[in-house]
C-alpha cells in the first residue's frame, strides 16, 4: 500500500435525538410482544414531534400488549429523560395506529417451503468488521458513539445534569496506510440548560470527549467544536420531528462500509434487513478475529417467501489471507442463513432490541441475556483451524 493519507468522519446521535426516540419506542413495543414468549410478528414505526408520537405499522401477537402501546411509549420516552415543556413523557399525545400483519406477507413468511420460514422481504443487507479497534469496528463511530454515551450517563446518574437528552458527536482521523494514527477534529452539539452559556456548555463537553479517546491522542483546542450554532436548548421532538430509522448509518458502520437501505429498529427477526444485517455483521467479525483478514464486508440477498439467501458475497478488500471463495463457502457451511437459522444461532428471539435503539447495532459488548449475542466470536477458532496454514502464509 502507498503511504497515503487522509480523513474519514463519522457521527453519531444520542437517545434524544427525535429520530433515535422514535427507534426506541418502535424497539421497545417489539421487546413487549417478544418477552410474551408467543410466536409474535412485529413491524412497527413510530413519528414524534412537539408533544405527539403516533406509531404505526403492523403487528400480530397478544392483544393485551397492543393495548399497552401508548403506556410503553411513555415508559421509553420517561427512560430517555424528556420532561420539558415541548415533550413531555406523560403528557405528550400518544396515538396509536398499529394494525394486523398483512396475510400476503404472513404467508410468504410463515409458509416457506421444508418446514423453514421465508425471508420477511426481499432485501440486500451488508455487515463489516475491522481490526482499527477491539470491538473490531471502525474508529471512527465507535469513537462517536463512545462520547455520547459517556455523556448520557453522566446526565442520568446526575453527575453533569445540566445536559439534555438531545446530542449529535462527529468525529474525524486521520489515517495513514489504512489505519487510524490521530484525530483530527470532533464536533459536539447538545441540548443544555437554559441557564448555562457557550464557554459553560465547552467546558462541560471537553472531558467527555477526552475520556473517548484513545490514550496518547490530544485534540487541539480550535479542532473541539462544541455547539457551532449558539445556544441548545429546545431539543428532541420538540425541535425536530422524528421517524424510526432515518438513522441507518449511525446504526451500522459510520459509512465505512455499505448499507443495505433497510432499517432495523421496530421489526421482529424474521424480517432480514435486521437479522440477516446481524448475521452478516457477525460473519465478517468472526472473520476479522480469526486472522484471515484485516477488512471484511459481507453481503446477504435475500428474496421474500425463500428461506436460503440467493447470494452470499465475501470482501477482504485486498487484506484477505485466504481465498474469498472458499471462505464464502465455508461461512454458509457453519451457520445457517435461513431467518430461522439465524435467529436460532444468535439468539434473537428475546426482548433484547430496546437497548439497540442508540449508540449502534454494533460493537457493544455480549450480554448475560443474550443482548448483543451477534458480536460474539465464537466460531474464530474454528475458522483459523480451517484455514490454518493458508492463513499463515
Amino acid at each position: 500500500m502507498t503511504d497515503r493519507t487522509w480523513l474519514f468522519t463519522s457521527e453519531s446521535v444520542s437517545e434524544g435525538h427525535p429520530d433515535k426516540v422514535c427507534d426506541r419506542v418502535s424497539d421497545s413495543v417489539l421487546d413487549a410482544f417478544l418477552a410474551t414468549g408467543e410466536d409474535v410478528r412485529v413491524a412497527c414505526e413510530t413519528l414524534a414531534t412537539t408533544n405527539h408520537v403516533t406509531i404505526a405499522g403492523e403487528v400480530r401477537g397478544p392483544e393485551a400488549v397492543l393495548k399497552d402501546v401508548e403506556g410503553i411509549a411513555r415508559e421509553a420516552i420517561k427512560d430517555i429523560g424528556y420532561e420539558q415543556d415541548g415533550f413531555h413523557w406523560e403528557t405528550c399525545e400518544i396515538v396509536n395506529r398499529l394494525h394486523a400483519q398483512s396475510s400476503d406477507i404472513a404467508l410468504g413468511v410463515d409458509a416457506g417451503n421444508k418446514a423453514e420460514e421465508g425471508a420477511g422481504d426481499q432485501g440486500i443487507m451488508f455487515g463489516y468488521a475491522c481490526n482499527e479497534t477491539e470491538e473490531l469496528m471502525p474508529a471512527p463511530i465507535q469513537f462517536s458513539h463512545r462520547i455520547l454515551r459517556l455523556m448520557a450517563e453522566a446526565r442520568k446518574s446526575g453527575k453533569e445534569p445540566r445536559f439534555g437528552p438531545d446530542s449529535k458527536s462527529q468525529v474525524t482521523l486521520r489515517y495513514q496506510n489504512g489505519k487510524p494514527v490521530g484525530i483530527d477534529t470532533v464536533v459536539v452539539s447538545t441540548q443544555h440548560d437554559g441557564a448555562v452559556d457557550q464557554d459553560t456548555v465547552r467546558d462541560m463537553v471537553k472531558p467527555f470527549v477526552t475520556q473517548a479517546l484513545p490514550e496518547g491522542w490530544t485534540l487541539p483546542d480550535d479542532r473541539l467544536l462544541v455547539n457551532p450554532t449558539g445556544r441548545f436548548v429546545i431539543g428532541g421532538p420538540d425541535g425536530d420531528a422524528g421517524l424510526t430509522g432515518r438513522k441507518i448509518i449511525v446504526d451500522t458502520y459510520g459509512g465505512a462500509a455499505p448499507h443495505g437501505g433497510g432499517a432495523f429498529s421496530g421489526k421482529d427477526p424474521t424480517k432480514v434487513d435486521r437479522s440477516a444485517a446481524y448475521a452478516a455483521r457477525y460473519l465478517a467479525k468472526n472473520v476479522v478475529a480469526a486472522g484471515l483478514a484485516d477488512k471484511c464486508v459481507i453481503q446477504l440477498a435475500y428474496a421474500i417467501g425463500v428461506p436460503e439467501p440467493v447470494a452470499v458475497y465475501v470482501d477482504t478488500q485486498g487484506t484477505g489471507r485466504v481465498d474469498e471463495d472458499r471462505l464464502g463457502k465455508i461461512l454458509r457451511e457453519r451457520v445457517r442463513l435461513t431467518p430461522r437459522g439465524i435467529r436460532e444461532h444468535l439468539g434473537l428471539l428475546k426482548p433484547i432490541y430496546a437497548r439497540t435503539a442508540a449508540y449502534g447495532h454494533f460493537g457493544r459488548p455480549v450480554e448475560k441475556d443474550g443482548g448483543f449475542g451477534w458480536e460474539r466470536t465464537d466460531i474464530a477458532n474454528d475458522l483459523a483451524r480451517e484455514f490454518g496454514a493458508e492463513a499463515a502464509d
